[in-house]
Order: structure tokens, then sequence, then C-alpha cells
């Protein structure tokens, strides 16, 4: 059980372009969003929220202890949406607010402590994970997003690109990690102080924001801090393609 409290809201968008339907995805006999809903509960949330577009995906949670949040279909991003949840729910700025990706079903009960831990122990608006990049593949893969990070564990950027660039090493070659370079990949989980998160929705995208496609941006774009913090445990890919979810069907199988 954690030391501090922390809420968790799971944005759930039915309207998703590359996985229609994605949160009533069946896993193991249930929707996904259940599956997801489930492992923040576990976590020890002071309460859970799931953030829909849809009331099927309302009625997917019967059951479960959780409350369901009905937002907008416009909002460009996932942090816009749990942004509208803080003001339905009227909670306290302080508030610690766990933003776990509703497309996370193994999403690890330890990551999504640490977050919420990482947030508490420092006075960034903004807290979140990273895990060190394991293979060439992987940094030079634009859906794997890279960060670099300051001496104060703080990011810097985040980016689809290989980033920091080996200048020297890929001069040489693409073929291997070079090494002793600190290369992470971000996890897509974030911890917000709830004031932020009011501002954060006033804020508009970003240019850098818009180039990438990474709604974090807007964030350092502001002039604000984001915490960054190893994650305890790895964190299973997401579900975000129908490829996603074949490939869930067969860890759920052991396969």
């Amino acid at each position: 059980m954690v030391d501090f409290p922390f809420v968790v809201v799971i944005p759930a968008r039915y309207a998703s372009t590359r996985l229609p339907g994605k949160p009533l995805a069946s896993l193991a006999g249930e929707a996904m969003v259940r599956h997801v809903a489930r492992r923040a509960l576990q976590a020890g949330a002071g309460q859970v929220v799931v953030a829909i577009d849809d009331h099927r995906v309302g009625q997917a949670l019967q059951g479960l202890p959780v409350t369901v949040c009905m937002t907008r279909i416009d909002h460009a991003s996932g942090s816009d949406r749990i942004a509208e949840c803080v003001d339905q729910l009227g909670w306290a700025d302080d508030t610690i607010v766990v933003n776990l990706q509703g497309d996370e079903p193994f999403a690890p009960i330890a990551g999504i402590q640490a977050v919420a831990r990482a947030l508490a122990l420092d006075d960034a608006p903004v807290a979140t994970l990273a895990t060190p990049v394991t293979s060439v593949e992987e940094l030079f893969d634009p859906n794997a997003v890279k960060l670099v990070r300051g001496a104060d564990g703080r990011a810097l950027y985040f980016s689809r690109a290989p980033l920091p660039w080996a200048r020297d090493a890929f001069a040489r070659g693409r073929d291997a990690l070079p090494a002793d370079i600190p290369f992470l990949r971000h996890i897509g989980i974030y911890a917000y102080r709830a004031r932020f998160l009011r501002a954060y929705a006033s804020l508009p995208q970003t240019p850098l924001e818009q180039a990438e496609s990474l709604e974090q941006l807007r964030v350092l774009e502001n002039g604000h801090a984001i915490a960054v913090r190893l994650s305890p445990e790895a964190f299973p890919p997401g579900i975000d393609t129908p490829a996603d979810l074949e490939r869930a069907h067969r860890f759920l199988a052991g396969g």
C-alpha cells in the first residue's frame, strides 16, 4: 500500500481511429477497460475515474467500484480529457492525479504507484516514467518515444526521433546501441497536480506538440517542469492496433 493519497483517471476514448471501440475490445472475455480499471484499484488509488466519450464504455464498467465521467468527444489529448474530469469532480488543487492510459491492461501496479510517488516527492507539476532503451531498433522506432533528462532528473525533451544523437558512433554505423549513452524510452503514464491540469487545459496546442504528436511537449514549451523517474518494472506494450490486440491475446495465453 502506498503512503500518500492519489487518484487515477483512465481516459477511455471509444472513437479510436486505429482500433475503433478500443475500450470494449475483449481480453480474456472482458472489455479491456475493465482490466485497466482493476489495475488502478489494485494500486491503491483513493478513487478511480474512467473518462469516457460514449455511454457504451460506461455500461461495460458496471459492477466495478469506479466513477464514470462523461467527457466531450473533441479533446486534443488524454490530458485535456482528464482536466475536464478534474473540474466536474471538484478535486482540490493539490490532489495527485495519475493518468493511466485506457489501453494499458498490463500496467504494473508498482509503476502506477511509482509515478504518483515521483510527483509527491517533487515540486514539479508533472511526473512521468522512463525505461532504458534495449535495442537499436527501438531507438529508431518512431512509435517508441525517447527522452533526455537533466542532472536534476527533469525532462529536457521528448521525441520520436533517436535521442540523444550519438554523432561519432552513428557515423561509424547504426547496427548496435553505442555504449555508455543513457538512451531512455518514455512510458506514457503521468501524474499531475490537479491545479496544473486546470491550467494545462487552457493552453493551446503548441508547435512542437503538433509536430511530434506528443502532448507532454505542451508542458515543456510553456516552461513547466516534468520529473522523470525510472520505472521499477517493465511496462508491457499497450494496445493501439488490431495487431497489438492479437499480441495481447497470445500474452494472456502464455504464448
